[in-house]
């Protein structure tokens, strides 16, 4: 089934999830348990059945596929705004644990600037967001504040769940492609990414690779199924990407790429009143984070890079010949203040994420795009900090998941 499916709040399960401390958003099957015990077995066929319960899997009839419903999350039509709320409950606490890959010299090169490790460029590529220890904490946070926000799902896609090779793009820590590897033990998953960050301890199917999506792929086989997340301000040309993810999908296999808009706005108006003090408390008409956004945006542009795929997904899927597409747009509270307790924990958990982040997000585009001093990007971000977590302000930003399969006949 085509289409846009526009989702504006989540029912989530979440019985693992026992309080509102954002660190206890880390699933059982997150990471650190590897570390801990080496002699960690993956779940069973019942746990996978409980835990994609509620997604349609993938006939092996053509005909079958064509019946195929699209998942369909819970969702009301808008996130309601709690009346009367505390912001005083703990937020992540930085203890997530680092791991490192052992590989030769020449893909573990690193440059360093503002105090942040960045990947070596290599004359073609440049990256805006560090892979150190504090940048691989954040990305494991945000893992979990989506898989939270899509109903506890690994994917939306309806994959078959016999799948023999996954292909996870951009993997980062790893982190969605080890909890992959738990949930399909037959299936072969495979992280890529240009920095060698993704733990050694992992389920005997899954493994890593370091190389560039952008060059040409020459893998031996195809895929049933290419996941691609979170590559904002990292691709350049974005429908050659979509090409060869056709090209290595298996006819009757699915592709799936989740991103985001980066521009914040609320539905009552809050936000949009908000104003920009910039240190001497001379307001302007435009709230802080939408001066910042628009700097991050013009910044990448620069660069040939682009900012906000999330909502070109849809037409650069349908252009490159998948069909059954279909989007579903996901807004992200920015912030404590829904009145769902497990939005609340998500809107919680993504502001901490992202101001955490955003010396890391912000200083080297700045710096080095803009022509902005690292004491006057301080001074902006210091008043986007005070606007987020601002409680009369219900600021929210857009995540999009868009997925289509390739024809069988092609």
């Amino acid at each position: 089934m085509d289409g846009l499916t526009r989702s504006s709040d989540v029912h989530v399960p979440g019985e693992h999830v026992g309080s509102d401390d954002v660190d206890q958003l880390l699933p059982k099957h997150s990471l650190l348990a590897y570390e801990e015990d080496s002699s960690h077995s993956t779940p069973s066929n019942e746990s996978l059945n409980e835990h994609q319960a509620s997604a349609p899997l993938l006939a092996t009839s053509l005909e079958a596929t064509a019946q195929t419903e699209s998942p369909r999350l819970d969702l009301p039509a808008l996130i309601q705004v709690e009346d009367n709320w505390d912001d005083t409950d703990s937020a992540y606490n930085d203890e997530t644990q680092s791991y490192t890959t052992s590989l030769k010299s020449s893909v573990t090169k690193f440059e360093y600037e503002n105090g942040r490790r960045y990947h070596a460029a290599d004359g073609r590529s440049w990256h805006f967001l560090p892979n150190d220890d504090a940048e691989m904490d954040r990305l494991d946070l945000f893992h979990h504040i989506m898989h939270l926000r899509c109903d506890e799902r690994l994917h939306l896609a309806p994959i078959n769940p016999y799948s023999q090779r996954i292909l996870d793009l951009g993997t980062g820590t790893g982190i969605w492609a080890v909890m992959m590897g738990e949930l399909y033990e037959s299936a072969s998953v495979l992280g890529n990414d240009l920095s060698p960050i993704q733990p050694t301890l992992v389920p005997p199917n899954v493994s890593f690779e370091v190389d560039d999506m952008e060059k040409e792929w020459c893998y031996s086989t195809s895929f049933d199924y290419i996941h691609c997340r979170y590559l904002a301000g990292a691709i350049r040309d974005w429908p050659k990407l979509m090409r060869q993810a056709y090209e290595y999908t298996k006819p009757g296999g699915w592709v799936e790429f989740k991103d985001f808009t980066m521009k914040f706005y609320s539905t009552d108006g809050s936000y949009e009143r908000s104003a920009c003090t910039l240190g001497d408390e001379r307001p302007t008409p435009t709230p802080s984070p939408d001066r910042w956004t628009t700097e991050i945006i013009t910044g990448i542009k620069s660069l040939g890079l682009e900012p906000e795929p999330g909502p070109k997904l849809e037409a650069w899927v349908r252009d490159t010949g998948f069909i059954n597409v279909v989007h579903h747009l996901l807004p992200i509270p920015v912030g404590d203040w829904p009145k769902d307790k497990k939005l609340k924990r998500i809107g919680r958990a993504d502001r901490t994420q992202f101001l955490d982040g955003l010396d890391a997000i912000s200083l080297r585009v700045f710096t080095t795009t803009r022509g902005w001093r690292p004491e006057e990007v301080q001074v902006l971000l210091a008043d986007v900090r005070r606007t987020l977590q601002d409680r009369m302000i219900h600021a929210q930003h857009d995540f999009h998941v868009v997925y289509g399969q390739r024809p069988w006949n092609t």
